[in-house]
Order: structure tokens, then C-alpha cells, then sequence
């Protein structure tokens, strides 16, 4: 995986703090110190996005959100991802963060677009 651990784009970097924090906290409240399990992924993964959409509202701003949420066993495999928005970089941007410890990787991303 060849993500750096939070690679902000396109947004103010208070903001991407901001979004960073939120990111981490839901995985960290979600799976915490966890090993790997294949039977509660797809659960984790909801939760970090029900938690992350949860907390974005709260923020009261004039966005629409767009949270993605993979969890990725580690087990020597390869992952790519992309991603690709048609959007105003001057109000919409994104905010990624990866996360992992011993057994899993965890990589969440944050589109927002202004209303």
C-alpha cells in the first residue's frame, strides 16, 4: 500500500485537520486495538462511515459528504486504489487517512462538495 498515512487534498489544511481527526477517531473508536476478522469487516467498515457522516454533519458546513471506508487484511497483497472527481477545487476537496497496526490496514477517504 503506497498511500502516505494522511495525504490531505484540495482543502485548507485546518480543515483537513479537522477532517483527519474525525477520521481517525471513528477507526480508532471502531476497531481500536482489534486483530483482523474477516466476519466483522463489513460491520467496522459501516461504523466508520455511520461515525465519520455522523460527526461531518455536526460540523453545520455547506457540504455534501462522500465517505469510503476499506479495510484490507495484511497479508502481503497488493491493493490500488484511485479515485477521480469532476468538482470546483476551489470549494470541493477531500481528505484521505490510512490507518493500520499488526493485522489490518485501514484507509478512509472524505469527499466534500459544497452545496
Amino acid at each position: 500500500i503506497r498511500i502516505p498515512s494522511s495525504t490531505p487534498l484540495h482543502l485548507s489544511s485546518g480543515i483537513n485537520a479537522e477532517y483527519g481527526n474525525i477520521i481517525k477517531e471513528a477507526i480508532e473508536a471502531t476497531i481500536g486495538g482489534n486483530s483482523y476478522q474477516h466476519n466483522k469487516v463489513n460491520q467496522w467498515t459501516s461504523n466508520v462511515v455511520e461515525q465519520c457522516l455522523n460527526q461531518l454533519t455536526k460540523l453545520g458546513k455547506p457540504f455534501k459528504y462522500i465517505v469510503n471506508c476499506v479495510i484490507m487484511q495484511k497479508n502481503g497483497a497488493g491493493l490500488n486504489m484511485s479515485n477521480s472527481c469532476y468538482w470546483d477545487n476551489t470549494t470541493d476537496g477531500s481528505c484521505t487517512v490510512r490507518w493500520e497496526n499488526k493485522t489490518m490496514y485501514c484507509i478512509v477517504s472524505i469527499f466534500g462538495l459544497a452545496i
